[in-house]
This record gives structure tokens, sequence and C-alpha cells, in this order.
């Protein structure tokens, strides 16, 4: 494929990528983010919805859930949202699943058009984990997806693999476990949220810690980042 040809491609990427981001923002009311009234109307509009028809609402959200993370959208929010669409266990699946093939997407695509520019701004910062991630790639990035990325932002996570030339399976196989528990967490937290603003008359902060459905995965997560925290001591040192 010609230089040229690769610069279209990438361009026509790069303008789907912000007319997405454009028509997702464009449909929230920001005027009303500080009503908590407004978050009521839309947790019983969202649950009437999925309601009707779980099945086809959950494709709609795989769907967009790669397309997503394959145009460098940030996973917490999908997390946080399958939690509150599906609950914890089929927002945990749809989410694992669908981001992991989004990250593979976006690895497949940066590694085709973008690899030069990667290199050129991450090498340097990524040196000393290459040799690492050479010696096992399926075991290193599984570990590295566990402990959430070194605190890498989440759409780079997804691009450093093009720094040692990952194979796309043990890509995808590290990703998808490693995922898990971080990501079952997020959708226990959203499904909290969601359980929250269906009960709750107006928003306390006290309260909404308090509750059995958030703090309860919040333990779990401060538990996974002191284990995250003891294997990076570990392998990434």
């Amino acid at each position: 494929m010609s230089k040229n040809l690769k610069i279209f491609l990438g361009i026509s990427y790069l303008i789907i990528l912000f007319t997405f981001l454009y028509f997702v923002f464009t449909g929230i009311e920001l005027s009303r983010l500080d009503d908590f009234s407004y978050y009521k109307e839309l947790q019983s509009d969202l649950d009437s919805y999925i309601g009707e028809n779980i099945l086809i609402n959950s494709i709609y959200f795989f769907i967009f859930a790669i397309i997503w993370v394959s145009l460098l959208g940030f996973g917490s929010p999908i997390l946080i949202i399958s939690g509150i669409l599906f609950g914890q266990w089929l927002g945990t699946l749809i989410s694992v699943i669908s981001i992991s093939i989004g990250a593979l997407i976006l690895y497949v695509i940066g590694s085709f058009f973008f690899h030069d520019i990667i290199k050129s701004v991450l090498e340097k910062n990524f040196d000393r984990y290459i040799k690492l991630f050479q010696k096992n790639e399926l075991y290193y990035f599984f570990i590295y997806r566990f402990i959430g990325g070194l605190g890498v932002p989440f759409g780079l996570q997804n691009l450093i693999p093009i720094l040692f030339g990952m194979k796309n399976i043990n890509y995808f196989l590290a990703s998808f476990f490693g995922f898990i528990p971080s990501f079952y967490i997020t959708n226990t937290i959203g499904a909290g949220l969601n359980s929250y603003v269906a009960n709750a008359n107006n928003f306390n902060m006290i309260d909404l810690i308090f509750t059995k459905e958030i703090y309860i995965p919040i333990l779990m997560f401060v538990c996974l980042m002191a284990l995250s925290f003891v294997i990076r001591k570990k392998f990434f040192k």
C-alpha cells in the first residue's frame, strides 16, 4: 500500500473519530448535569428501554463499545454505563468481550497506520519494558492489563504493544483475562449507582458512599489496587 493511501486512510480515521465523539456528546443535556432529577429521568427511561428487549440492546451496546474503544475512547465510562444498563454480571461479560475486541482493532489500526509515529513518541518512555514483554508477551501483557496498565491512559495502553510487535491472538487473550477483575468491580459500581439513583430522592455523597452496592466494590477495588502495587513492584521495577 502506498504512503499517500496510508495517509488518506489515517486522516479518514481521525475524521470519523471526531465526528463520532461530536454526536455522542451533543446528545447530553449539559445544562442539566447538576440536576439530580435529570439522572432519575434518565435512569427510569433507560431501565424501561433496555428491559423491552435486552438482547437487541445488549448487541447495540456491544457494537457501540467496540467502536468507542477502537476510536481511542476511554474505557471507564463504558464500564460504568454497562453496569448501569445491564447489571454487574451481564455488564461485565459484554464489556470484557467488546472492549477486548475494540482494543485489538485499535492495536491493528495503530500498527498499520501509525507505527512509526507511535514508536517515535512512546519508545523512549517504555524502552525498559520492551525487553520484558519480549520474553513472554502473553504472560507479561496479561499482568500489565491486570494491574491497570501502570497508570498509563487506556488509549495508550492499547497501543504500547506496537513497540514490540505483539501477536494479535496473544494481545486479545491477555487483554480479555487481564480485564476481568477490574471490569467486574467497575460494572458492580455502575449497577450500584443505578440502584442508588432509582431509590434516592436527593443526591447525598455520604449516603452514596455508604450504600452497600457502592462501598463493597470500592473495598474490592482498594484490595485490587494493593495487589496490583505488589505485582508492579515484583514485575515492573
